[in-house]
């Protein structure tokens, strides 16, 4: 996938700012996987083994784990895609329709979270509302 499909599409894209992050789920970490996206992505490669590492198992900690996956498969799943065709336009779609500020939203709320993690040393968080 990542050879035949998504370095191809990013060679249509301007991605020289572009960030990789990924999690450390063993099937992502092959040396051939991590050696093909530091090769592509340099530095900005947030992986383990990668030079930005991170954790394994880790992937809540972002807020495309945490929030942007669980919305976009709720969208793009809503009518029930039977055909390779519909799903991919249903991604597409669903993709296209974001739009800066509900990022930003989402943005600002893992910060004030993680900002309350810090400051109650960890415990619970049961008084945190989770906005859109």
């Amino acid at each position: 996938m990542i050879t035949n499909f998504f370095i191809p599409e990013l060679n249509n894209h301007d991605v020289q700012e572009l960030w990789f992050q990924q999690d450390g789920a063993t099937c992502h970490t092959a040396r051939a996987t991590i050696d093909l996206l530091k090769d592509t992505f340099g530095d900005r490669l947030i992986s383990r083994f990668g030079p930005v590492n991170w954790p394994p198992r880790s992937c809540d900690l972002t807020p495309l784990d945490n929030f942007l996956w669980g919305y976009v498969k709720s969208l793009v799943y809503a009518d029930k895609p039977q055909t390779l065709d519909h799903l991919e336009d249903n991604i597409r779609r669903v993709i296209a329709d974001i739009r800066p500020q509900m990022l930003e939203k989402v943005i600002e709320n893992c910060t004030s979270r993680l900002d309350y993690i810090r400051d109650s040393r960890g415990s619970p968080m049961p008084e945190i509302i989770f906005k859109m």
